[in-house]
């Protein structure tokens, strides 16, 4: 008689677990978004975020975006010391190549293009005209040889066959940009992308020639991705419609008016 009724209370107190695991009202444990590094040109940083912001959030939340924005020749360097990194891309195809050559990425393809011009603070304090005598004893500003913009701006140079005398070079169109701003250099080369995202703060000067130097974009997988399905949403999300129109509003071209050189 004792067995039995041990037996009836162990079975008793095995039901009301069973239904309570059954009917549970807690919710299954979501995953977390699969993280991916986007390596860009700094001239892409206002773009890319919108994009990241407007296109894959809403389309992709199962997905999360971390970026890096320096230099192209910076961003390779990194790459090739082993940086995990998933996308990148560069502001030229000379950069890209570079990775290339290096094996370091894979299915390469443009997708926005770029040209430089001149910017000179708010109110052109130092009455800069263009790449002309009015540069003379000024403090111009330019990208460094080897970053895009500054091997833009060698190619420009000497296509109106002038020399330039920087006061300083930097390693990333943003830097120029930034001492420009701040009224710390009289003029600088940037691209267009970079003058338009100043507003106000700076003024355009026009320079002859600067629409035939252009810059291609090119955008790739790196081949060492952990996670190359959820790249393959990102690249794709910039070569969309909606992304392309983005980079259009932020004054990229199309990639067909671009170069591969």
């Amino acid at each position: 008689m004792r067995k039995r009724v041990v037996a009836a209370i162990a079975a008793l107190s095995i039901i009301p677990l069973g239904l309570s695991a059954c009917g549970s009202d807690e919710p299954a444990a979501q995953e977390e978004p699969t993280e991916i590094t986007v390596f860009a040109a700094k001239s892409l940083t206002k773009a890319f975020e919108q994009i990241k912001t407007d296109v894959l959030e809403k389309e992709h939340p199962e997905m999360s975006v971390t970026f890096s924005f320096d230099g192209s020749n910076t961003l390779v360097k990194q790459i090739a010391e082993g940086a995990p990194v998933d996308v990148l891309a560069t502001a030229d195809q000379k950069n890209m190549d570079n990775a290339i050559e290096q094996d370091l990425v894979e299915d390469v393809q443009p997708f926005a293009s770029n040209v430089l011009t001149l910017i000179v603070p708010a109110g052109n304090p130092a009455q800069i005209t263009g790449l002309d005598s009015s540069l003379n004893d000024k403090k111009l500003v330019t990208c460094a040889e080897g970053v895009p913009c500054g091997n833009a701006t060698q190619t420009l140079a000497e296509n109106l066959g002038v020399t330039l005398e920087p006061v300083s070079e930097e390693r990333n169109v943003g830097d120029v940009r930034s001492k420009v701003e701040k009224g710390e250099a009289d003029a600088g080369l940037v691209y267009v992308t970079d003058a338009m995202s100043s507003g106000d703060k700076v003024e355009i000067i026009e320079v002859p020639g600067a629409e035939d130097v252009i810059n291609a974009y090119p955008i790739a997988m790196v081949k060492n991705s952990q996670h190359k399905d959820v790249a393959q949403l990102f690249i794709d999300a910039i070569l969309s419609e909606k992304g392309q129109e983005i980079l259009a509003q932020y004054g990229f071209r199309s990639p067909a008016s671009g170069d591969q050189g």
